[in-house]
């Protein structure tokens, strides 16, 4: 029954699904904790962006902002970000456009956190006379990131289904598969079965797993 699998490179499929959601979870936590630095930052045009940035992105659909990095920078601007070949341009454009994209959750989730955190402690903090950066460094988001693990670990799971737009724009991973699979064989239920398992095997292993880190970070209050 599942001979027809052999025809096709199934794990290179899901591994390129893992390392697109690997590499954008990365650049998405580092941007998004920019973004949320801004958002509860002292500076009112880096406020002002952060929230801009925050309220535009969410609202417009990732599949948008994936053909925008395929068709607006790279065959309109000529934006490579250094590949040479056709595959290596649409993998990285597409990392650029999810983590441009799960970066917005990221701030928000961050900034949940920071919220958390009891404003006695930061201008207490200032009492000793730590800057914004010390305070935000060295106080509150230690305790964001722990207050922030199960938001966080939404946002992973929602980025790793999100990894299927990348095939929009031929990025060869798990979604792309599934419909050379579906054209080519007379078995649509099957095929849809094999991948959702596929994505069951990467997303409900990492919800547990960063469930349970959650619980054992979290700060008692």
């Amino acid at each position: 029954m599942f001979d027809f699998l052999e025809d096709y490179d199934l794990l290179g499929a899901f591994w390129t699904t893992v390392q697109l959601a690997a590499l954008s979870a990365v650049g998405s936590l580092i941007w998004g904790t920019l973004l949320a630095a801004m958002r509860v930052g002292p500076v009112p045009l880096m406020r002002g962006f952060g929230t801009a940035y925050v309220n535009i992105v969410r609202n417009i659909p990732l599949t948008v902002i994936i053909l925008f990095t395929s068709l607006g920078l790279n065959q309109t601007l000529g934006v490579s970000l250094g590949a040479d070949d056709f595959e290596s341009i649409n993998f990285r454009l597409a990392v650029l456009g999810l983590i441009l994209y799960t970066s917005a959750f990221v701030c928000e989730a961050l900034r949940s956190g920071i919220n958390t955190v009891p404003v006695g402690q930061a201008e207490a903090a200032r009492a000793l006379g730590l800057n914004f950066n010390q305070v935000l460094g060295l106080v509150v988001l230690p305790q964001a990131f722990r207050s922030s693990v199960g938001p966080l670990a939404n946002v992973l799971i929602a980025l790793i289904k999100n990894t299927t737009v990348a095939a929009a724009i031929g990025v060869a991973e798990a979604a792309l598969l599934m419909k050379e699979m579906i054209e080519n064989e007379a078995q649509l239920l099957l095929i849809s079965a094999v991948i959702a398992f596929g994505f069951v095997v990467l997303t409900l292993p990492t919800g547990l797993f960063l469930g349970w880190v959650g619980k054992k970070v979290a700060v008692k209050r």
